[in-house]
């Protein structure tokens, strides 16, 4: 009801000030000197918009004639009239210096107001001063009483709700100080281009970025930081655009940068530099910026915090979570509005329990992932490893340890003690097809993670600082998912510690000593995958909880590795196991063999027999450049 009412009484104290216009252009146009009288009242949206902009009193008689155009018919035949031209019913600015009182030519300017904020523009043929005066359509509603979100900025800005429950988890003193003091950091500024950026370097982004913009009044809108327009013009257009609307809605505006290559990175860098409104940045994967920044530290988004808001949310049906939600808190790293969100889902539809939930959020959560990394959809249990007792035991005490990690760490208080050494790292070493890959596909389905494949060959580069980066670009975006990270191809990166000659070594120590650290920081699983264990000197593998041994398989471990390689649903045709077995082949060639050997036998609508095996080995040998013995195979077929 407020909005009709504010609509009413803007429409009536706009028809007033129309009626005002109309008579001081009848009595100008008629030889009477008459003075404008400045309406009885200005409308309240006017008003508004032109407080918020700064607009001169000029400015504001000018943005208002301009829009009378398209508000009122009459004004047409009266700017035709003073026009002396019937095909000109239009204002321009030529006319509007020599119709309004206290004319300022500075407003007629490509920097003035009214064009800098894109209010309105000359369009047609004649220059600037003779051009018609077109209004942008969202000031023109703007003008008449009607504010909504301006939809060319949708696909890069969105609002954001602020729910009362982010006190919950913004409820420090620490915090509650930070932002009184970035607020009157911000009141302080003599400009919003001259406004600090306030740069949260740890904590809950999300609830901070609602806290504040609670403290302050204003709403919360984020930024979708991956697609700006390539263009510099077109992203200059953009950004005065969009502090136009951060001026008229008042807006805070937040940013979460997540997984940007260095090109967008720097255009990100570039446009935020030049953007005039209120900023936060959270994480730790900002670009370099030479606007002046205020840094804050709070540790507020930890799990218990996260579980009390969890508990607050779902109410009653915490007992369909079954005790889970401890672990569900300490897993994913969810912000407080999207804890709200999932919250009510699950209340609408709890029919799938604890395990609905956890998918749920571990979908939610692996999204700033996705462009780094390749996801492996891990769906091998135990009973597909076929590995020594001794290697199985340690995959799963390693299971084990992240199933109990939020007991030992929060609840049994080793976490207090020190951050550091409370990630869980892995080092898996064997030969190319002996499971490695394949154990953590086992490790994901058994915890109910996801699984990443990381490239590290393709992380590593020759420019020193850039594997750094590279490598925190991924840890910032796995941590709110606690994803199993698996480091193929180790070796890239690791090996024996090079003696120093120069500054190439000296960086090239360096890369491998981060990319430990921060897989002792990280909450998740990691786990670094090597062809040759030998190259990795002891002193990195000290610094690793786990190192699990994938031997090559002997003949029994192979015949329990074709056995396994055939789903039961398959045809089989007399397989001999045995002398499957003979063929000296890792795990990963035994179930290559066994697929071509499949396709082969669909293709001739036979069953699968041992002369499709003995083919299929023939190709396989022959892409590892490689002789078929043919004393292993000659009795297949």
């Amino acid at each position: 009801m407020s909005h009709r009412r504010d609509f009413a009484n803007n429409r009536r104290v706009l028809t007033q000030a129309l009626n005002a216009f109309v008579a001081y252009l009848t009595a100008r146009l008629a030889g009477d000197p008459a003075p404008l009288g400045a309406y009885l009242e200005t409308p309240p949206a006017l008003a508004l918009l032109s407080e918020r902009l700064g607009l001169s009193r000029f400015e504001q008689d000018l943005l208002l004639l301009a829009a009378a155009v398209d508000l009122d018919p009459r004004f047409r035949d009266l700017l035709a009239q003073a026009h002396g031209d019937v095909n000109q019913p239009w204002l321009s600015f030529e006319l509007a210096l020599r119709l309004l009182p206290d004319p300022q030519w500075s407003a007629t300017t490509p920097v003035g107001r009214l064009r800098r904020w894109q209010l309105l523009e000359p369009c047609g043929s004649g220059g600037a001063l003779q051009a018609r005066l077109v209004v942008d359509e969202m000031i023109l509603h703007r003008i008449a009483g009607l504010s909504f979100p301006d939809p060319r900025l949708e696909p890069w800005f969105r609002q954001e709700n602020l729910p009362d429950a982010a006190s919950v988890v913004i409820d420090r003193h620490q915090a509650r100080a930070s932002i009184l003091e970035i607020a009157a950091q911000w009141q302080a500024a003599p400009s919003l281009a001259l406004a600090p950026i306030a740069r949260l370097l740890d904590g809950d982004g999300e609830a901070y970025a609602q806290a504040l913009a609670a403290e302050l009044g204003l709403k919360l809108y984020r930024m979708a930081e991956h697609d700006l327009p390539a263009g510099p013009v077109e992203r200059e257009q953009l950004a005065h655009l969009w502090a136009r609307e951060a001026l008229l809605q008042g807006v805070l505006l937040w940013l979460q940068p997540r997984s940007l290559n260095p090109e967008q990175a720097q255009r990100l860098g570039e446009f935020l530099d030049h953007l005039q409104c209120l900023l936060l940045l959270s994480g730790d994967s900002a670009p370099n910026l030479r606007r002046r920044q205020c840094r804050v530290t709070v540790q507020d988004n930890d799990a218990s915090a996260r579980l009390k808001l969890w508990q607050q949310q779902l109410g009653d049906s915490v007992a369909d979570v079954n005790g889970r939600l401890g672990l569900l808190a300490e897993q994913f790293q969810l912000g407080s509005s999207t804890i709200l969100r999932l919250a009510e889902g699950f209340k609408a539809r709890p029919e799938g329990g604890a395990d609905h939930l956890w998918q749920v959020c571990r979908e939610e959560a692996r999204r700033g992932l996705e462009h780094l990394a390749e996801r492996v959809d891990a769906r091998a249990g135990w009973d597909d490893l076929v590995l020594p007792d001794a290697a199985l035991t340690s995959l799963r005490t390693l299971a084990a340890q992240v199933r109990q990690r939020t007991r030992v760490y929060r609840d049994w208080g080793f976490a207090a003690r020190s951050d550091r050494g409370l990630g869980i790292s892995a080092l898996f070493a064997g030969g190319s097809g002996t499971g490695k890959t394949l154990a953590a596909e086992v490790l994901a389905n058994e915890l109910g993670l996801d699984l990443y494949r990381i490239d590290l060959a393709a992380l590593v580069s020759k420019y020193i600082g850039e594997t750094e980066k590279n490598l925190s670009r991924v840890f910032a975006a796995a941590e709110s998912s606690g994803a199993i990270l698996l480091f193929d191809e180790a070796d890239a990166l690791f090996g024996k510690r090079s003696e120093v000659r120069d500054s190439h070594d000296r960086y090239a120590n360096l890369e491998v000593s981060y990319l430990l650290q921060r897989i002792e920081t990280y909450r998740g699983l990691a786990i670094l995958t090597t062809n040759l264990k030998q190259a990795i000197d002891p002193a990195f593998q000290r610094r690793i909880r786990f190192i699990v041994h994938f031997p090559f398989p002997d003949v029994e471990a192979r015949s329990a590795i074709w056995q396994r390689a055939f789903p039961s649903v398959a045809p089989c045709s007399a397989l001999d196991i045995g002398k499957l077995a003979r063929l000296s082949l890792s795990g990963g060639h035994i179930r290559n063999l066994a697929l071509n050997a499949a396709f082969l036998a669909a293709d001739r609508d036979m069953a699968i027999g041992m002369q499709h095996l003995r083919a299929a080995a023939e190709a396989e040998f022959a892409k590892l450049e490689k002789p078929l013995p043919a004393a292993e195979v000659g009795d297949w077929e």
